[in-house]
């Protein structure tokens, strides 16, 4: 997977991580480079951001990886129902038995993790995901969130007559602040090409924003990461 992102030749590496963490990324990244870490004592080491982002960033003589991640929690469960709360819920059953035979694949060794990703970055996948979390929900009203659904952003009083557009303001409020995130570690580090490194969650609502801002010029990772396993997708095509 390393070597086909290799090919995208960034100078920067953006990963999912609050910019908290930064001086930790950074504490991190330099006992890496000196052969002084092995990821595989953290306790996370098996992630994304250290597997590829450290790594590719150490091939590539980076200076580090930069977190631009906007930490807030919200459960794709927490809307619980409304009128016309079968469609969402329609779309999120599609969404998990999509993902999740996948995910089980890999556990047993029977999907490559590289086929894993790469399947992740298929549109019609990003294209479910986003339309799940970002748009099917606004059709559900007069509803109501489960008490015991996951949520860590306060953004006032719910009105439940839209509460289907309040649970994607949810989602939406922490991708806008990724976003900017993104823009200015863009802008300090004056970085060419950018590899941001985040759960398919993002990455359909973060190429929309992208692709509106004629500063950037968006390329999925589909681009790079093709696989010969988009028969597993056909449900969603």
């Amino acid at each position: 997977m390393r070597q086909q992102l290799r090919r995208f030749r960034p100078d920067a590496i953006m990963v999912e991580a609050s910019l908290a963490e930064q001086g930790q990324l950074d504490s991190l990244f330099a006992r890496y480079q000196a052969s002084q870490l092995d990821l595989a004592t953290l306790p996370d080491g098996r992630s994304e951001q250290y597997q590829i982002g450290f790594a590719l960033a150490r091939e590539l003589q980076l200076p580090g990886v930069r977190a631009v991640d906007y930490y807030a929690s919200t459960s794709q469960s927490l809307l619980q129902s409304g009128t016309n709360y079968e469609a969402f819920a329609r779309d999120l059953r599609l969404l998990q038995t999509t993902a999740r035979p996948l995910k089980a694949l890999v556990q047993h060794d029977s999907l490559s993790v590289y086929d894993y990703i790469a399947l992740a970055n298929q549109p019609a996948m990003i294209n479910l995901v986003h339309r799940t979390i970002f748009n099917t929900p606004a059709m559900v009203t007069n509803g109501s969130f489960s008490p015991q659904g996951k949520n860590t952003v306060d953004l006032g009083p719910v009105d439940t007559a839209y509460i289907g557009a309040h649970y994607i303001s949810l989602f939406y409020n922490r991708n806008l602040k990724i976003y900017s995130n993104i823009l200015r570690a863009q802008q300090q580090t004056q970085a060419k090409r950018v590899l941001v490194i985040f759960g398919v969650a993002h990455v359909g609502v973060l190429q929309e924003l992208l692709a509106a801002n004629p500063a950037y010029q968006l390329t999925p990772a589909a681009t790079y990461l093709k696989t010969k396993q988009k028969q597993r997708l056909k449900a969603i095509q």
